[in-house]
Parts: structure tokens; C-alpha cells; sequence
């Protein structure tokens, strides 16, 4: 009989979930097992981790069955979600209920669950520099996660709420990072202004979280924000200089040109980086560096992640 504490993982092929599976898998002490909770359990990510010791079950937040099934008798669970399959707050809302809920019905002894601030607390509503979008978000990838954190509590699930970064796979993955201009030169264009960025590799958001659950009940009730590191627009286009061998120069534009882009999303990201901007104090306090690498000891600066991806930033 396997003895070991058994975490459900949901998002387990992605990048956060995937790097808390792989966190837990690749530990030799195997304090736990992994439950890895995919609606592609067929997907060769999935097979990775069903070689390398994950029980890899079929899961999916939009139907409650389905995770109260996965949760039964795990001791602990990573929740997630993701909004930019869907872009709807609401349906995020209802999948963050569906966990808390059934957190609480399987009796898990520790819980994380990947969110991010709810805006609204420090945006005032008619602040021109942030409309309101979808009828009452201000940031509605940021804002619905931060609203569902009450569902936990109110719900008594044992919970430590994981404050994440600014992915830097969004670079590669959503195609925002350098490109050429009409002259042939490399340009990174972010609505960034002057302020520094608190970014992360999402691989690492889950090896955080798997300090999270060594560390036991002492995270219990806490709020940790984690991040790689803090740095402006043009101390990454320098770094993606340093990698890609040629010079890239960093191209500020105001989050309403950015707004008026118009691919999906783009107003939800406008206001992101409009709240960046205006609260970069207390966004990157609330993400300690020194505090990730405790969670985290072989967590990677941006300079580390552009080298192991090199490969596809060109």
C-alpha cells in the first residue's frame, strides 16, 4: 500500500501545475505522490508524468463530480485556473467555488490556490486610466481570482493563497516578446513606462508551491507572493540583447495604444499593465525575491530562463 500523502494537482500539463508535478516527482526523499488532474490525460505531457510515477486521473473544473472524484482521499490539492481559455471572470468565479467546495467536502488538510489581487481594493472606480470592463472589472484575470479567495475561507478549506507573477513564457507562448521592425531591428514593446515588472518562469510558480506544501501547516492562512525578479522594460530587452547577440531596445508605448491593439484581450492586458505602472510599489512588495528562493532554492532569474530558452526567442 502506498503510504505516501497524495496531492491532487490540477493544471498538471500546464505551467504552473506541470512544475509542481515535476517538483514532487523529481524529489528523491518522494514525500508525496502526485494525483495529476488534466482534462488530456491522453497528451504526451501526460504520459511524462504517468512514466515518471504520477497517477494521471482525467479532471475538469467545470463539472463538480468530476473534482470531487479527483479529490477523494488526497491530502492536499493545487487549484488553478485558466482564464485565457475562456476570458470570462464568471466562469472562473463558478470554477474556484466548485474547489473551494469540494476542498471542503473531502476533508484536505492543505490547499493552495494560485491567485492574484482583486484590483478593485485599490483602483478607484472612476479612474479614467482604468475603465471598467465587462460591467465591474477593473483587471478581470487579476480581479476574479482575488474575489473567488473568499470562497475558501468562508468554506474553511486550510488554505495558503499563492500571489504569482507576470509570466515570462509569455514572452514565447503569447508572442510578446522582441520583434523586428520595419528597419530589421529588435524592439521589445511593452505599455510598461519606467517601473519594473515582478516576472517569473511558470515552472517555477510550481516548484514555489511545492515549498509551500514542505513547509505544512505553518502556511496555513498565509498570503505569499513569489517572484523571479523585479526589473524594468530596458533591463530585459538588455538581457535579451546579452541572448540573442544582437541589440534589442526597449519600446515603451502608453497602455492605450496597447488597449487599441485589438486582439483578445487586449483591454484586460492594457489595464494590467496600467496597474503595473501605478502600483509597482506595493505589486512588487507583495513578491519578495529573497522569500521565492527559500520556497524555491534553484529558482531562475529572467537571465537564466532567456538562456534555457534561446532556442525559440529568436
Amino acid at each position: 500500500m502506498n503510504s505516501k500523502k497524495t496531492i491532487a494537482v490540477f493544471g498538471a500539463t500546464g505551467g504552473q501545475g506541470g512544475g509542481l508535478a515535476h517538483a514532487i516527482l523529481d524529489d528523491p526523499e518522494r514525500t508525496f505522490s502526485v494525483r495529476a488532474v488534466t482534462r488530456h490525460p491522453d497528451s504526451e505531457a501526460a504520459r511524462v508524468l504517468a512514466m515518471k510515477g504520477a497517477e494521471v486521473v482525467f479532471g475538469d473544473l467545470n463539472e463538480p463530480e468530476s473534482v470531487r472524484q479527483v479529490l477523494r482521499g488526497a491530502y492536499a490539492a493545487y487549484f488553478v485556473t485558466f482564464f485565457w481559455e475562456h476570458f470570462s471572470p464568471e466562469k472562473e468565479l463558478m470554477q474556484a467555488k466548485t474547489m473551494a467546495q469540494e476542498a471542503a467536502a473531502a476533508g484536505l488538510e492543505h490547499a493552495i490556490w494560485s491567485t492574484l489581487e482583486d484590483t478593485r481594493a485599490l483602483i478607484r472606480p472612476q479612474d479614467p486610466n482604468f475603465p471598467t470592463l465587462m460591467g465591474r472589472y477593473k483587471v478581470p484575470h487579476f480581479d476574479a481570482k482575488g474575489e473567488a479567495n473568499r470562497f475558501f475561507t468562508e468554506a474553511g478549506v486550510p488554505v495558503t493563497f499563492l500571489l504569482t507573477s507576470f509570466y515570462w513564457d509569455n514572452f514565447v507562448n503569447l508572442g510578446m516578446g522582441p520583434k523586428r521592425d520595419a528597419a530589421g531591428k529588435w524592439a521589445l514593446t511593452l505599455p510598461l513606462g519606467n517601473r519594473r515588472l515582478a516576472g517569473i518562469a511558470a515552472e517555477d510558480i510550481g516548484r514555489c508551491a511545492y515549498g509551500v506544501f514542505k513547509a505544512g501547516q505553518a502556511m496555513i492562512g498565509q498570503t505569499v507572493g513569489i517572484a523571479g525578479e523585479h526589473l524594468t522594460g530596458a533591463e530585459m530587452a538588455q538581457m535579451y540583447s546579452d541572448v540573442i547577440g544582437e541589440d534589442v531596445t526597449y519600446n515603451d508605448i502608453p497602455c492605450d495604444v496597447y488597449r487599441s491593439l485589438g486582439f483578445p484581450g487586449s483591454d484586460d492586458l492594457a489595464n494590467m499593465f496600467r496597474f503595473y505602472q501605478d502600483y509597482e510599489v506595493p505589486f512588487c512588495a507583495a513578491r519578495n525575491v529573497d522569500r521565492t528562493r527559500m520556497l524555491n532554492p534553484a529558482l531562475r532569474s529572467f537571465a537564466a530562463w532567456l538562456a534555457e530558452n534561446a532556442a525559440v526567442l529568436r
